[in-house]
């Protein structure tokens, strides 16, 4: 552990992971192993990097359960085993007008890289911020070094504009030619309707439970419709965690469709 500190509700934690710090790209997360050698938690907990720099990575942890909790009380000098970089990254953006980044709570950390990357390329970058409140907002100081216009929204008020990120994001996705998100499932299903309502390609980052992170455990299946038109239960932390928000069957997240059983229902999706 290189450093660690408080960031609102939450904790960023850097790690000196030189390997994983020079072949991570925007959208990709790492796994850590939690709880100490003798831990009875052996699931891994996989946390979305949120920047690299000088051979270090950078996450931001939400403390909920025993495992987050462990690693938010991480210092300086403690060692971790994490595994990375793991799953796809954000694709390419497309040809046109700006794109536009929306982080949900400390997704928005996610999104701080493919930022600057976007801005690098040339490309201009708007951002939506928002929480359920001002001590949940992440990453708002770091997305206004680099995107313009940086709008911030909370659920009570307590900071920004009153509202949701959807609020936010029906400004500006008309003039967009793409839009990329990362939050709670709930508010990647509704930035993908407005995106899609306003005919703008939409690429989410989610969240489901990825507890091994190498595609073995299928915990973190959630049903996605492919190329061919058919849906297949796709594995976040290998098929993902970035899909086009407009194949994610978000209905039936966390249920079992009738029309995808059977031997056919588990299948390598196309990036």
């Amino acid at each position: 552990m290189a450093d660690a500190r408080p960031a609102g509700a939450y904790v960023q934690l850097t790690l000196a992971a030189p390997e994983i710090a020079e072949r991570a790209e925007p959208g990709q997360f790492v796994a850590f192993a939690v709880g100490g050698a003798t831990s009875a938690m052996l699931l891994r907990r996989s946390i979305a990097i949120a920047a690299t720099a000088d051979g270090q990575v950078t996450v931001v942890v939400a403390p909920h359960g025993p495992g987050s909790t462990w690693l938010a009380g991480l210092r300086p000098g403690d060692t971790v085993d994490v595994v990375g970089p793991l799953g796809r990254p954000f694709p390419a953006a497309p040809p046109g007008g700006p794109a536009v980044v929306v982080g949900g709570g400390y997704g928005a950390a996610a999104l701080v890289g493919l930022a600057a990357r976007l801005r690098a390329e040339g490309r201009t970058v708007a951002a939506v911020a928002g929480a359920a409140s001002a001590d949940r907002l992440c990453s708002v100081e770091e997305l206004s070094r680099i995107a313009d216009p940086v709008l911030v929204t909370t659920d009570d008020g307590s900071a920004g504009r009153p509202g949701r990120v959807t609020d936010a994001l029906a400004d500006l996705a008309g003039d967009a030619a793409v839009v990329y998100a990362c939050g709670p499932m709930p508010m990647l299903r509704a930035v993908t309707d407005v995106a899609t309502a306003a005919g703008v390609p939409c690429y989410v980052a989610v969240e489901e439970s990825m507890a091994c992170g190498i595609g073995v455990c299928m915990t973190c299946v959630l049903p996605v419709v492919g190329e061919d038109g058919r849906t297949r239960f796709a594995r976040s932390c290998t098929e993902g965690p970035v899909f086009g928000g407009d194949r994610v069957r978000f209905a039936d997240v966390g249920r079992l469709p009738w029309d995808v059983v059977g031997a056919d229902a588990m299948g390598v999706l196309a990036p």
